[in-house]
């Protein structure tokens, strides 16, 4: 493999972000192909015996298993972690491969974490069941107040897990007064970004340690494939992260990879322009509803936080009828946007979380955390936004709204 500018990190970290997500972790084969090469192959061969001894030992570079190493992968996650200003990434086979290793690369039975009660439901199962199923006790709080972190805190408090904005409630994080408590404490920060992407927040540079994703979402950004990444500090990735991933799998597809390196050259125009649709559509819809939770808008209670964490609050946001009824109301007159539990698409989706995303948690959990039985949460693509007034305007009608 030829390695160009894309890879050389004294070069490229001065780039700006932009150009990181065009050209960062470029390499180019014998061929000089423009458009990265995609590397089907789940092995290597060597030229001798010695090589490849070197290669395991970890005495020499180069290609081992594509469970550890491929060229696709590797390219996706060097430009991740350019983008995220890490130094490092891995990536996984999906967004909730990539929440799973974060959080028992780390963890041990007897130890403590602290969650963040807003959160997409299976980051809550893994919360309220998996974690307390191996001996690792949870605290779920309301990550709006800023105390409640803290005094959640417990001897063997040893991460901090939350997302920022939530899914589906949209709730926001103070970022900065969060991660300076976990490192007054010595707790690592695992923040899940999916939301924003580094596109529109970077929590490092709030002092998060570790940044997961759900990579099928605005990354791909069109619906195509499953994906997932943690990005943390170089020594944090090699020495807690990846023996776990070498000896549990949840690798990424090289084909997948290559699909998502093609959405991020994208990801910065579509998150600010599909930012600024959600806005202007917020707004129109926000008289008519029982309950807007859009943090683009100056009715959100972190407004001002989110404008100051974020360069744009993101194409996703969240409001309530009132009842199930009106909102499947709603959902079957819909005529352009399409009813679908994924986000970050560049088309226009929408789902009812109660049914769908949290529907595995307990009425008692959902109604907890805001998520009733006429939420619905709304994913806004690229179509003309007057398109997608006409067709909430005619849908909200018919639910009565």
């Amino acid at each position: 493999m030829k390695k160009t500018t894309g890879t050389d990190r004294q070069i490229t970290r001065n780039w700006r972000p932009a150009t990181q997500a065009v050209r960062g972790g470029t390499w180019r084969s014998e061929h000089g192909e423009t458009s990265e090469a995609l590397f089907l192959t789940s092995g290597y061969t060597y030229d001798d015996a010695q090589t490849v001894a070197d290669r395991f030992a970890g005495d020499a570079d180069g290609m081992t298993y594509s469970r550890l190493q491929n060229p696709t992968v590797a390219m996706l996650e060097e430009r991740i972690a350019l983008m995220e200003g890490a130094e490092a990434c891995r990536a996984q086979a999906s967004g909730m491969a990539a929440m799973t290793t974060a959080l028992l690369c780390q963890l041990a039975s007897g130890d403590h974490v602290v969650a963040a009660k807003a959160a997409f439901g299976s980051c809550r199962w893994l919360v309220d069941n998996l974690l307390p199923k191996w001996g690792i006790e949870t605290t779920v709080i309301d990550s709006a107040d800023n105390a409640a972190w803290e005094a959640a805190i417990q001897p063997n408090t040893k991460v901090f897990f939350f997302e920022t904005p939530a899914n589906p409630t949209l709730d926001v994080v103070d970022l900065k007064h969060v991660c300076d408590v976990a490192k007054a404490h010595g707790i690592t920060t695992v923040v899940d970004n999916a939301f924003a992407t580094a596109a529109l927040q970077k929590p490092m540079e709030f002092g998060a340690d570790v940044v997961a994703y759900s990579a099928t979402k605005l990354m791909d950004g069109q619906g195509r494939v499953l994906a997932g990444a943690v990005c943390a500090s170089e020594e944090w990735i090699n020495e807690v992260l990846l023996p776990f991933q070498r000896n549990t799998g949840p690798n990424i597809a090289p084909f997948n990879a290559w699909v998502v390196l093609k959405g991020l050259e994208t990801l910065s125009m579509r998150a600010h322009h599909q930012s600024a649709s959600a806005v202007t559509l917020g707004a129109y819809m926000e008289p008519r509803v029982d309950r807007m939770l859009h943090p683009g808008l100056a009715s959100h209670p972190r407004h001002e936080l989110a404008k100051a964490q974020m360069s744009a609050t993101g194409p996703i946001f969240a409001f309530d009828l009132g009842s199930r009824e009106r909102a499947f109301a709603m959902l079957d007159a819909l005529q352009l946007i399409d009813i679908s539990n994924n986000i970050g698409d560049s088309r226009s989706l929408i789902c009812h979380p109660a049914s769908t995303t949290h529907a595995s948690m307990t009425p008692e959990a959902r109604e907890d955390m805001g998520v009733t039985e006429g939420l619905l949460r709304i994913n806004v693509g690229l179509e003309d936004i007057e398109d997608l007034k006409e067709d909430i305007d005619q849908a909200l009608k018919a639910a009565g709204c």
